[in-house]
């Protein structure tokens, strides 16, 4: 009689549910999306809730399009609810990823921040969790302190500098 396989710890689950929705490539998009659209709408809007309406109902048409795209994908090999499920779960991330600016922007609207000051602690708070993440990957690779250190630095520069290249093209 074997023993029986252990459950995965609380640790794992956790890192688990972090994975699917920071650290995957649908949320690192999402959270480089969601900051241009900030910026964006930061150009044209009135108020801090204008520009947050303005870039989640924005990032939320990119993840119905790419339900839609996963969808159209994979739903003649596992079936429609199946393959819309894989994909909203795919794609969870996206939305997920853009919370700590959304809150970042609440917080803005509520204290009566100005726009321009609350879409810059928006650009901050995507690069602060562009630098935990590019951090993150380099303590996975065995990096020393240093090395995470300037690993994150360079992942957080390169995901607003993108942010920003999108911003300029539109």
């Amino acid at each position: 009689m074997s023993a029986p396989a252990e459950s995965p710890s609380r640790w794992a689950r956790v890192r688990a549910w972090f994975d699917v929705r920071f650290r995957s490539p649908a949320a690192i998009y999402g959270l480089i999306v969601f900051a241009a659209f900030v910026t964006i709408a930061d150009d044209h809007a009135e108020s801090v809730w204008e520009v947050l309406l303005s870039a989640s109902t924005s990032l939320v048409v990119f993840f119905i399009a790419h339900v839609f795209a996963h969808t159209l994908t994979e739903h003649a090999d596992h079936g429609l609810r199946h393959a819309t499920r894989e994909g909203m779960r795919h794609g969870a991330g996206m939305l997920y990823a853009s919370v700590p600016s959304v809150l970042v922007l609440v917080y803005a609207g509520i204290t009566g921040m100005s726009i321009d000051d609350a879409s810059d602690l928006s650009m901050w708070s995507t690069f602060l969790v562009l630098f935990l993440l590019g951090y993150s990957a380099y303590r996975r690779r065995g990096a020393r302190l240093f090395g995470r250190l300037v690993g994150g630095f360079a992942t957080a520069c390169l995901g607003v500098f993108i942010a920003i290249l999108e911003y300029a093209i539109h």
